[in-house]
């Protein structure tokens, strides 16, 4: 079986892995993952409509907010209509290719609060062997928390400005307030993703809504 980046956004988004990753480190650098008021709110809509669509709706009606300058109200979160860029169709290959960036953006933020060294890296691992998921997921998982943090490598996968936003909204659900060195990763990353600040903000208002935060 291979690796399913739509299936693991879709447990990550729905806080599914909430409590496998919640307190993993000692220090905190994985404390806050998914067990903010964002990523329990959220995981009914995820349910329904899968993560990927979560992501993309809460993208789309930031930036459809943004450029009509005004905030609509909170409610369910909307679907992207089929002819903008923030959902691709199922059959469409690019979806797999959004999922696993907007995967790799969200271990980013959850990695960005502080570095990993040995003894943290096998705590990870094992969290990850607890939860309930593919053995592939597993490993995806592992490799990339491995890695070093590189928010350029993040930014270069962007080729729109609709996954830019998706982009940055997918990490900023990952952090509940963010701590500084999340704070410094968000602000990097929305330099890496050339977005502008009334943008961002508007995405972080967006969140803030739609979870009731």
């Amino acid at each position: 079986m291979m690796f399913d980046a739509k299936r693991l956004l879709d447990q990550l988004v729905g806080s599914g892995a909430a409590g496998g990753f919640a307190g993993g480190l000692a220090g905190g650098a994985l404390a806050n993952v998914l067990g903010s008021k964002k990523g329990r709110k959220l995981g009914g809509s995820a349910l329904k409509l899968g993560g990927l669509a979560v992501v993309g709706g809460l993208a789309y009606k930031a930036w459809r907010d943004y450029q009509q300058g005004q905030a609509t109200p909170a409610g369910e979160v909307p679907v992207p209509p089929a002819d903008t860029g923030f959902l691709p169709s199922e059959n469409d290959h690019n979806a797999d290719d959004l999922s696993r960036l907007l995967v790799r953006s969200m271990i980013g933020a959850a990695k960005a609060d502080g570095s990993i060294d040995t003894q943290e890296s096998q705590a990870i691992l094992n969290r990850i062997n607890e939860l309930q998921l593919p053995a592939e997921d597993k490993a995806f998982l592992f490799e990339e928390y491995s890695r070093p943090l590189d928010i350029a490598a993040i930014a270069r996968d962007v080729d729109s400005t609709e996954h830019a936003v998706e982009v940055y909204a997918a990490s900023a659900l990952m952090v509940d307030p963010p701590s500084p060195p999340e704070r410094i990763y968000l602000d990097s990353l929305a330099r890496e993703l050339n977005l502008e600040d009334g943008l961002v903000r508007q995405i972080h208002a967006t969140l803030a809504a739609e979870s009731g935060g």
